[in-house]
């Protein structure tokens, strides 16, 4: 019931009758075209446990956009992933595949060693 309401951002009481939060938005990034886009796609495992993942990188644009691609990209590896801190990444070793899919769907895709 509490994930639902909006944070007050620490203010518990204000004694000033006209007061009214207000709440800073995260400046949302333009999106770019895809062919405009350059992503680097590489494998690694620091970090993580000694499991290989691959990271996609370089992706300009809003969160529910990277949301989106990561949603389809996993969908035709056949694997589980996530975007977060800014970083897209698909379980395994799944740069071939990935490098394929960025590049049908109108991306420019760079696979790096």
């Amino acid at each position: 019931m509490a994930k639902n309401k909006q944070s007050n951002a620490g203010i518990v009481y204000s004694t000033n009758p006209d007061f009214v939060a207000s709440f800073e938005k995260e400046e949302e990034q333009a999106a770019l075209l895809p062919k405009d886009q350059k992503l680097r796609i590489r494998l690694e495992k620091k970090h993580r446990a000694g499991k290989m993942v691959t990271l996609i990188e370089g992706f300009v644009g809003s969160q529910t956009e990277k949301d989106e691609l990561i949603k389809n990209l996993k969908a035709f590896c056949g694997t589980g992933g996530s975007s977060k801190d800014g970083e897209m990444f698909v379980q395994g070793d799944q740069r071939e595949k990935a490098l394929k899919w960025l590049v049908k769907s109108g991306y420019q895709g760079v696979r790096n060693q």
